[in-house]
């Protein structure tokens, strides 16, 4: 949280286009998903898989990848608010 406050402005404002991009796509992508109703059996391991490779690449914070690294971990978060959220909306 302090390392938000004390971030320029750029950093905060990619950051939080990074999560709203998440959660747009993903919000999208589980809607048409649930409206099919197919490969949801496959699907639901890859999206598993692909989070936690996400998590556990995380190079060091002085790697040039770092920056990359953390757009693409903002995603990842607002991607697992979407699928929160779909949740409760379905009531499940």
């Amino acid at each position: 949280m302090f390392g938000f406050l004390s971030d320029t402005w750029r950093t905060k404002s990619i950051g939080l286009i990074s999560v709203l991009t998440g959660y747009f796509l993903f919000a999208n992508f589980i809607t048409k998903f649930i409206s099919e109703g197919k490969n949801e059996l496959i699907m639901v391991p890859i999206i598993i898989i692909f989070i936690e490779f996400i998590i556990r690449i995380k190079p060091a914070a002085n790697s040039k990848f770092y920056y990359l690294w953390t757009v693409v971990d903002k995603i990842r978060i607002g991607a697992i608010y979407a699928v929160i959220l779909e949740a409760f909306k379905l009531g499940s």
